[in-house]
Order: structure tokens, then sequence, then C-alpha cells
């Protein structure tokens, strides 16, 4: 009996066998025969390997261009030949402005959360030959994953939402009114970008930078001119970070010392219901008026309403802290690889770099004279210090630090940055509701 079993079972294994082998017979016969040409090693002498290993250096490549080298662009389908200028001297030229940043961030202490991965990512994007910053490259991986599709600065305004304290705001609401005048600056920007030659869908996505708002800058300019996304990206990152170089010399220069000895008194005790409603009242105005601006403004109001919930600190915390931190991380990267030498020094980008700065002046001189402007208005028990109507802007929490610190440089004892925090948040806001304004008009 068993000897029967173990015959049957040779038969059926020897028959499968058999037409697994015709089988695999057939489709060998059918599939294409690809010849790989394998490459024929040729002897080399020492000099000629010392000189084939000297012509793949980046040393070479600095100094020596070709005309076949191609750009490292996020798809393939947008590269093309770099110029014998981009090669060579475009490449010191970003390399030296990555250096600066480094100064900048770690001498300066300069928001180095921010300009430390920009400079790197700057730095790794312009090394030749490794293409670094190609679609299959470490920094076109990361643009792609989270840059070009919008998805980092959600996940940024989310990590902002539960890091912002909207007391201040609620304590003294009229400080909303300085965060919307510092969004003056997005709309001179649109004009003057307009006038210089962009159309107004491009004009549109570029005029963001004049609230010093990255997330929402990168939004609205995968929405409405991807094309000028990088170029967007680099001026709105390298505004906020520069925001203690840029604020300081416009807030001198709009306020006497009389002004910004000003003390403002304490704010008043805001309870926690407030706290809790605010985030879902700009949610649902915004579903009701500005549905474009929703991804934006949902996320923020997210974030906060965890935090205010004060029942998911875990959520709350990793938001503020571990994803914020990461996210960081990959957003500084992906914008830094945006200044390589091919992408950065083009007409379009310097022309956007300009009209950001100019953008970002007029919002931060908008706000403090807005400020000037309800002192006027308001009798001599209410006047508000004219230097927190520069924290207007979008970056949060450095434009309400500077302010503090430029106050503080006049009486030590003169403390502004809750004050500060006000218009801050409210522009936040204010440019997410500007953003939504121009999705929804295309």
């Amino acid at each position: 009996m068993n000897k029967k079993l173990l015959v049957s079972m040779l038969i059926v294994f020897f028959s499968m066998f058999t037409l697994n082998s015709f089988a695999s017979s057939d489709t060998s016969h059918d599939a294409p025969q690809v010849k790989e040409e394998k490459k024929v090693y040729v002897s080399k002498s020492i000099p000629e390997l010392l000189e084939s290993f000297y012509k793949s250096t980046g040393l070479n490549a600095l100094i020596n261009p070709s005309v076949d080298v191609m750009t490292s662009e996020s798809h393939k389908e947008d590269m093309r030949a770099m110029t014998f200028f981009e090669q060579t001297w475009g490449r010191f030229i970003m390399f030296a402005i990555c250096f600066v940043l480094f100064y900048l961030a770690i001498a300066k202490g300069f928001e180095p959360l921010l300009l430390l991965p920009i400079a790197f990512g700057g730095l790794l994007a312009n090394i030749p030959l490794a293409g670094i910053g190609g679609e299959d490259g470490m920094l076109g991986i990361i643009y792609n994953m989270g840059i070009a599709n919008g998805f980092f600065p959600l996940l940024i305004f989310m990590g902002v939402g539960a890091m912002t304290d909207f007391t201040p705001l609620l304590a003294n609401p009229k400080s909303a009114i300085l965060g919307g005048a510092a969004q003056f600056g997005i709309f001179g920007s649109l004009v003057g970008a307009v006038a210089i030659g962009f159309d107004l869908q491009s004009a549109s996505a570029i005029s963001i930078i004049g609230g010093a708002d990255g997330p929402t800058s990168i939004f609205i300019a995968n929405r409405l001119a991807p094309e000028l996304l990088g170029a967007i990206a680099v001026a709105a990152y390298s505004y906020m970070a520069l925001v203690p170089v840029i604020q300081p010399p416009i807030m001198r220069a709009l306020t006497t010392i009389e002004e910004r000895k000003i003390k403002m008194p304490k704010l008043r005790k805001v309870n926690k219901l407030e706290n809790l409603l605010l985030p879902v009242l700009i949610l649902v105005l915004a579903i009701i008026f500005l549905p474009e601006s929703t991804p934006l403004i949902g996320a923020f109001a997210m974030g906060n309403f965890f935090k205010q919930s004060g029942v998911v600190e875990r959520l709350s915390d990793t938001m503020q802290n571990s994803l914020i931190n990461i996210v960081t991380i990959f957003l500084g990267l992906g914008v830094g690889s945006k200044l390589a030498a091919d992408k950065f020094l083009v007409v379009e980008t310097l022309g956007i770099m300009v009209i950001g700065l100019l953008a970002f002046s007029a919002g931060t001189a908008a706000g403090v004279l807005m400020a000037k402007l309800m002192n006027k208005l308001s009798p001599k028990d209410k006047q508000i210090n004219p230097l927190i109507g520069a924290a207007g802007v979008s970056a949060v929490p450095m434009a309400a630090r500077v302010v503090s610190k430029v106050g503080q440089e006049y009486d030590k004892s003169n403390v502004l940055l809750m004050h500060a925090m006000g218009p801050n948040v409210a522009g936040v806001i204010g440019s997410a509701v500007a953003a939504g304004v121009l999705l929804s008009i295309f």
C-alpha cells in the first residue's frame, strides 16, 4: 500500500514538473530576447586611471563645464542642458549664498530652524554630478513628496495651530485690524508683479510672499503657478527667516523714540470657552464665505482646537514638536533644492525675490502706520505701541519676538511680546483668507 502511494506521488510530481517545463519553454520562446551588452574591460596604465578618476571629480566638473550636463529637475521632462555659467560661476555664487545663510543662522541666530535646512539643501543641490536634486535624488524625492503637492504646508499649519495662543487676540480684538493692515503687502505685490509682466494668475501666486507666510505661499503657488513654485518657496522662506534683519529698520524709520516706549496695559483674562470656540468660529466662517481657504484654515483650526480642548495632550504635543520638526526638516531641504544655480540665478526668480522684499517691507510698514492711525483716533489712555503693527505679517512667532526685542532696546521693562502676538495670529488668518480670495477668482 505504501509502495503504491509512493509511486502515485512520484508520477504526480513528475507530471507537474513536465507541464511546468513545457510552460516555461513556451514562455521563453514568446518573450523578447534582451541582450545585455557587457562592457569589455580595457586595461589602463596608472596615469590613465588617475585621469579617469580626475574626470569624475567635482573639481573637474566645476572647472571644465560640458555641453551635455543636464539640469537636476524634479521631473525629467523639464530637464535642459545647463549653461557654462550655471556649471561654474553660478555654482560658486550659490555656494557663497549658502554659506552666508549658515552664518546668519549660526552666528546671528536668525531662525536657524528654517535657514539651516534651506541652506544645506541649497549646498547639496549645487553639487555637480551627484544629481541630488533630480527626480530620483534625495532632494527631488522630498520635493515631490510634500512640496509639489502642497502636503507639507498643511502639516505645518496644523503644527502652528497647535502652538498658537489666541488669548492676546481675544483679549484685545482690535489688534486684528493690524493683522489685516499688514496684508497690504500681498495686494501691493500683486499689482507690482502684474506691472513687471507676470500674468494675473502668476502674480496672485507671487503676491502671498508679501505676507511672509511660507506654507500659504507654497499652497497657492501649487494651485495657480506650479512652474514658479520653487522660486516662490525660496523667496517666502528666505524673508520669513530674515525678519530680524528686514523689519527693525522699517519700524525705527516710521516711529519716534517716544512711541517705541509706549507701555500697554496688562491684557484681560480670557476663559477657556472663548479659546475653544474661536477656532471653530473661524472654520465655520471660512466654510461659508471662502471654502477655497479651508484646507489651510481647517488644518490650523484643528491644531488649535486639539490644544484648547485639553483632552488630547499627546496629540497636541506631537503636532507642536515631533510632527512640525520633522516636516520642517523636509520642507527646508525641499525648498533648498531650488537654490540650485540653474533654478535660482534666472530672471524670474530674481524678479520674484525683489517683489517679495518690497511687498514684505510694505506689509510691515502698513501695520506700523495703521497702529499710528489708531492712536490718532483713540484717547491717550488707550494708546498702543506702534511697533506691534509690524507683527501683523504672518511670520509666527518671529515677528512678535522682533517687536518685543526692538521695544526693549528703548525700555527694558516694556514687554510687548503678548501684545504683538495678537496681530501676529491675525496675520496668519489674514494671509490664509487672502489666499482663499485669490484662489476663488480663478
